[in-house]
């Protein structure tokens, strides 16, 4: 066999191999770019599905979390929620017969909120009061339905300075109750507190002559 033509085979046979060799990285390039997007595709329904269940536990939340602030108050005091022994009725007439007479007086301020989604107009009936330690003194607040369906609402509360909380605590109150109001309807709720004596005495206090007493309402239902 002559030499052109061995080297005629040669070639054919390297062209041959290197079409192989090219077909065998395409296939390659496709299966990997296959499993990159599978894999991307994975990715984004987690993240989809994430988001969701975000999204879900965001709105759930808001009602759900009320009981659960509530149980948190009884437990810590946080907002003025009685948590020692004696009860407010007790301090009252402990302090009566102990006779002290506070000369402090403090300005209680309210703060009234709603909810995103909640189509209420709820407002602080006055806009402070005067109290010395050891006093009791009512406020009311105002809620209206502004739409065109049965509301039942919820409120929760806070008391800031967070550290004078403990000495604020509410004898009546409408916080943690449902309030169920229709279409248009009005009502004036009350909340009756007393400061506790201790207040004047603790030197914890000293600088503190402003107290503000915020709720917020969160709606549970809508017919």
């Amino acid at each position: 066999m002559s030499w052109s033509r061995i080297s005629s085979r040669i070639s054919l046979l390297n062209h041959s191999k290197n079409l192989r060799i090219l077909s065998h990285e395409s296939s390659q390039r496709q299966c990997a770019s296959h499993v990159s997007h599978a894999s991307t595709e994975r990715k984004s329904k987690k993240t989809l599905l994430y988001l969701t269940a975000l999204v879900f536990a965001m709105v759930g939340s808001s009602y759900a979390a009320v009981p659960l602030y509530r149980r948190f108050c009884q437990a810590t005091g946080y907002g003025g929620t009685v948590q020692r022994r004696e009860s407010v009725e007790e301090k009252i007439a402990w302090h009566e017969k102990d006779g002290t007479v506070a000369t402090r007086e403090i300005v209680v301020q309210f703060n009234a909120d709603v909810a995103d989604g909640m189509p209420w107009k709820f407002v602080p009936t006055q806009r402070e009061v005067r109290v010395k330690p050891g006093e009791s003194a009512l406020a009311f607040y105002t809620a209206e339905n502004r739409s065109s369906k049965p509301i039942t609402g919820v409120s929760t509360y806070n008391v800031t300075p967070m550290k004078a909380a403990v000495y604020f605590n509410k004898i009546q109150c409408f916080c943690f109750e449902e309030q169920h109001l229709l279409p248009g309807e009005q009502i004036d709720m009350p909340v009756f507190f007393y400061i506790d004596p201790e207040f004047e005495t603790d030197a914890r206090m000293d600088g503190i002559n402003n107290l503000i007493l915020s709720y917020t309402f969160f709606k549970v239902s809508e017919e």
